[in-house]
């Protein structure tokens, strides 16, 4: 099959750069990836990956991108998905439901080596805290907005409130990523979570749901 150049068909020829390089990362990681190994899967020519690409690094920053929207997406389907088949859940149970659903996609072998082993490593933390801020702070301001609007948790500043639980969900993450057992990681950390969580219930005398599994 004849290679393409990637000025004819450029979404195209991009594309096929991402969809290799993120198989190969997925795989075997980054460092033991080679550009010739990307090239070759895409079926493109080198001068293509570096019409799209300054380098390795900015092609996987770029995969690394597209692996957090995705699973930003993904939270966002299963807690409205979540919110119609079960009518009495609240925004603060779905926030607490998503930081599970978080905790688990984090054991998924694509995103933990791309986004929590290899992504600080090779683009430095820097561009870790970056995506927490650009897929992760909305949403959760939204969700904690609405809990505090709802009754369900105590009345605190949104925005410190959302830094600080995101911070801490970062580091679970991190945790999981780079265990040994990320299935025990996973278990232990969605139980300090969960209580954590727990604690910023309202005191007003609303009763608290059972933990999300």
């Amino acid at each position: 099959m004849a290679r393409a150049g990637g000025s004819e068909h450029p979404a195209a020829t991009r594309q096929a750069l991402m969809a290799a390089a993120r198989l190969r990362f997925g795989t075997q990681g980054y460092a033991a990836t080679g550009t010739e190994e990307i090239v070759a899967d895409a079926q493109v020519t080198r001068g293509a990956l570096y019409h799209h690409f300054r380098d390795k690094a900015d092609l996987f920053g770029a995969v690394m991108e597209q692996v957090a929207l995705e699973v930003a997406e993904q939270l966002v389907t299963t807690e409205l998905k979540r919110a119609t088949d079960e009518s009495d859940t609240d925004a603060w149970e779905q926030l607490r439901a998503g930081f599970q659903s978080f905790l688990d996609i984090c054991t998924d072998s694509d995103f933990q080596r791309i986004v929590l082993v290899d992504g600080p490593a090779v683009l430095g933390h820097d561009a870790w805290d970056v995506l927490v801020e650009r897929y992760g702070y909305r949403l959760l301001a939204e969700w904690l907005t609405r809990a505090i609007e709802e009754g369900r948790i105590d009345p605190l500043p949104v925005m410190p409130l959302t830094r600080v639980l995101a911070a801490v969900l970062s580091e679970a993450s991190l945790l999981i990523g780079r265990a040994g057992d990320p299935a025990q990681a996973r278990r232990e950390a969605g139980e300090v979570l969960d209580r954590l969580l727990v604690g910023l219930e309202a005191k007003d005398g609303l009763v608290a749901k059972n933990a999300v599994p």
